[in-house]
């Protein structure tokens, strides 16, 4: 006891426990309410007040959302849905719009007979934007009042009031966010674009606005026939093997959607949402939908279709590969993973989905029996290979093992073994992998040298890519595999960058890796590992100052003034590759993490994306050259 008395000032005591009141807790700790503070999640407070009124537009009362950008740094929300209530919580003794925006999970959806289906768990929620916001001013048109309420940095500066008389129906959120709180503030108008035409195929019958005053940039998104819409615009030009297949059917508790198309190229191009949300690793709807495909085709195989002994019985990635697909999900409850990468959990929904999608497709193939046969010829060929590239693969394993070397030769490797901070720097050639293995810090990068230009994978098949050399050290080095054989845990590094030369046959370069990535390791993009060097372009110097410029900056005269260079005076050196640099130029402007532009790649818009690969690097040479010359005007330099 003594001793504990001795040691009293090492304990601690009731009032020295820190009470955080309010909202107070979100900005001390914003990794528990979000996981980061990067610009993903600047955009995700954007998304979390639209969604409040997507609720809005799913239960039927909301017709119009608009959002607004402006210099500032502001952005404004309008919806024309049911208002936030202005009267007194009966808990708090603070007005209903008060509470929504000042105390945590205080919010309609919670309660069943508000809304019979919403997103909020997978939501931050209105009060987490509040408290991560510098101001933000709430406008509630209602009553024909118009209420208003202003925050700083969560606190309210005033009780509700009454500022005017109105005769329209709107609530209005305009905010700030807070630039101590986020790495940037700066919002991406296509990625804000993106999110909302995506909303907007989700939604039929509302109309999504969305508008930048910096820009004078304007977009408009209506659509309504639900995804049918969405999968006609992915599908595109595409010779299709089957009409648009599409079920809307409320079944017990899960009001599925689903809307696919069998088409004669290869995909595996599966979508799927919940309430609206986008959830990239699927899970139990996904599943549903995937047993239902994997067992009619199984039957008629069975029944009436003569399958290859060594085939044996098909597998799911057989079938999807010749389908664009989109699922989508109504449910009461969800629950998700929580996770960066979103899945549904809820065990119910997968039997759900199966027994929709199993019955729909059983009247649909007996009714077309041409359009079956058509399918089950390419799900056996797709089948066939698939057992050709297991070959394949343990071919090329087995043959490593026996030299005891499995990764390329020509890979300069590194020495940290922890994954979490390696990164593979991809490049073309002796000369850029010279320059490059002298400038890299080895402890944590690693160097993987391409022969020329790599295989167009978009034009050739499984067979043929994996027995290309250069793919195959590709896959080799990263490990993880492609396809449904992509596997995260076996990824060797965190960050896979490919690092090519500011030229024509550089960007060319580019664009086939890029190919590959999406067609063959679309989860490596996904789960946000793959990344585009950004080396110089020019180097200004003058006396004992020099300058760097990098892309988008192509105007070197601009440059010159805007850096405040003498234009006689200074000396430009032009780089065309990376070879151009000394190693410890190429270290510090390309590859230290410290001092380096490095874009992280992303699919903001699947849609478009799948649309530019194919016309850029698929074999319809007419869409490629009217692409080219419709574009050819937006090019200010070409390096030949």
């Amino acid at each position: 006891m003594s001793d504990e008395l001795e040691n009293k000032d090492s304990l601690y005591w009731a009032d020295q426990i820190k009470v955080l009141e309010g909202l107070e807790p979100v900005r001390q700790r914003p990794w528990m309410y979000i996981w980061s503070t990067d610009v993903r999640w600047l955009h995700h407070m954007v998304y979390e007040i639209v969604d409040n009124a997507v609720d809005e537009s799913m239960a039927w009362f909301c017709k119009n959302i608009t959002v607004e950008l402006d210099a500032e740094g502001y952005i404004t929300v309008y919806d024309d849905g049911r208002w936030i209530p202005v009267e007194k919580h009966s808990k708090t003794w603070k007005s209903a719009l008060e509470t929504v925006l000042t105390v945590l999970h205080a919010w309609g959806k919670f309660e069943k007979s508000v809304y019979k289906v919403s997103g909020w768990l997978h939501w931050v929620g209105a009060s987490v934007v509040n408290a991560l916001s510098e101001h933000l001013i709430a406008t509630v048109h209602r009553d024909w009042k118009i209420y208003q309420q202003e925050f700083r940095r969560w606190i309210p500066q005033w009780e509700l009031e009454v500022v005017w008389e109105t005769t329209v129906t709107w609530t209005v959120i305009r905010f700030k966010a807070d630039s101590e709180m986020f790495e940037t503030t700066t919002y991406s108008y296509s990625t804000l674009v993106s999110r909302f035409k995506q909303s907007a195929y989700l939604t039929p019958w509302v109309t999504f606005t969305i508008v930048d005053h910096i820009t004078g940039e304007r977009e408009r998104f209506y659509y309504e026939w639900w995804v049918r819409t969405w999968l006609r615009n992915l599908v595109w030009d595409q010779e299709t093997l089957s009409p648009i297949l599409y079920i809307n059917q409320e079944w017990k508790e899960v009001l599925v959607e689903v809307s696919f198309q069998f088409v004669n190229t290869n995909n595996d191009n599966i979508m799927s949402f919940v309430n609206n949300i986008y959830t990239v690793d699927g899970w139990t709807h996904v599943t549903g939908f995937k047993n239902a495909l994997l067992k009619i085709v199984n039957e008629i195989a069975e029944t009436k279709w003569k399958v290859d002994k060594k085939v044996g019985e098909f597998q799911i990635s057989d079938i999807i590969d010749w389908l664009y697909t989109i699922v989508s999900v109504k449910v009461p409850e969800p629950q998700f993973e929580w996770q960066t990468k979103w899945k549904l959990w809820n065990s119910y929904v997968r039997k759900e989905v199966e027994e929709v999608v199993y019955t729909y497709l059983k009247e649909f193939f007996a009714a077309n029996e041409e359009i079956m046969n058509t399918v089950m010829e390419k799900v056996s060929l797709t089948a066939r290979a698939r057992l050709a590239a297991k070959l394949a693969k343990e071919t090329v394993l087995r043959k490593s093992a026996l030299i005891g070397w499995v990764l390329p030769w020509k890979l300069s490797d590194c020495s940290t073994k922890w994954r979490n901070w390696t990164e593979m720097f991809i490049v073309e050639g002796n000369s850029a992998w010279g320059s490059a293995k002298q400038a890299r810090d080895s402890k944590f990068q690693a160097i993987l040298p391409l022969r020329g230009k790599i295989l167009n994978t978009e034009q050739v098949s499984l067979q043929r890519m994996l027995a290309n050399a250069e793919v195959k050290s590709l896959i080799m080095a990263i490990w993880a595999w492609i396809k449904d054989g992509y596997d995260e845990e076996k990824l060797r590094y965190d960050k896979v960058v490919i690092m090519t030369d500011a030229d024509v046959d550089g960007a060319h370069i580019r664009t086939l890796l890029l190919t590959f990535f999406f067609r063959y390791m679309r989860s490596l993009i996904d789960n946000w590992h793959l990344y585009i060097a950004v080396p110089p372009i020019y180097k200004i110097s003058q006396w004992k100052t020099q300058q760097y410029i990098y892309p988008p900056e192509n105007d070197l005269q601009a440059a010159i003034v805007k850096y405040g260079f003498d234009a006689g005076k200074t000396e430009v050196q032009r780089y065309k590759g990376l070879w151009e640099m000394n190693p410890q130029q190429l270290w510090e402007t390309t590859m230290d993490p410290e001092t380096r532009k490095m874009l992280q790649v992303s699919i903001q818009d699947a849609e478009d994306a799948d649309r530019l690969f194919r016309i850029l690097m698929g074999e319809d040479v007419m869409s490629r050259k009217h692409f080219i010359l419709t574009h050819a005007k937006n090019v200010s330099e070409l390096d030949v």
